[in-house]
């Protein structure tokens, strides 16, 4: 296990999820979807989660922040790859910390945690999206040396419209 002390409160430990942090980690994302005002597109549960974070082949990771071993935030995160490059990357798909705990340095610890594992396995580059109402966020995330790319678009398929693409 991963787990090193920051910066930040003097009892923050942040460390790798493991299995049996799965309903922690739920619990985190039901928060976060509340902050971005999406709850209702929440439909993770613990099966499907535990399934895609630690079965045969997980499609993600997470990193849980902890003070004095209370969770207080986390970050899940993939690799990508960058044709451009020629390099894989990592897609930080969500990171939230509670709110009682935010302006303490551990969002910035979240990000530095992923970005030592991006340079630890080679990758080009570190990314992530940022809702466009969230200007807490995008001055947070500027302020550590980020650059939105305001030429960029993300679409998505989902439901219906994914099942219906992906007939033969």
């Amino acid at each position: 296990m991963d787990k090193q002390r920051q910066a930040g409160p003097s009892d923050l430990a942040l460390r790798f999820a493991e299995e049996t942090d799965v309903e922690v980690l739920l619990g985190l994302i039901r928060g976060l979807a509340d902050y971005e005002r999406l709850s209702h597109e929440v439909t993770a549960d613990v099966p499907t989660l535990r399934r895609s974070l630690f079965g045969g082949r997980p499609a993600a990771e997470a990193v849980l922040a902890e003070s004095a071993g209370v969770p207080v935030g986390f970050a899940l995160f993939f690799q990508s790859f960058s044709t451009f490059l020629g390099l894989p990357g990592i897609y930080i798909e969500d990171l939230y910390v509670e709110p009682a705990w935010r302006g303490r340095g551990i969002g910035r610890e979240l990000l530095r945690f992923v970005a030592r594992r991006a340079r630890e396995r080679g990758c080009g580059r570190l990314e992530w999206s940022v809702l466009d109402w969230n200007e807490p966020a995008i001055a947070f995330y500027r302020k550590l040396g980020g650059r939105m790319l305001e030429e960029w678009r993300i679409f998505r398929v989902v439901g219906e419209a994914l099942e219906a693409l992906g007939r033969p």
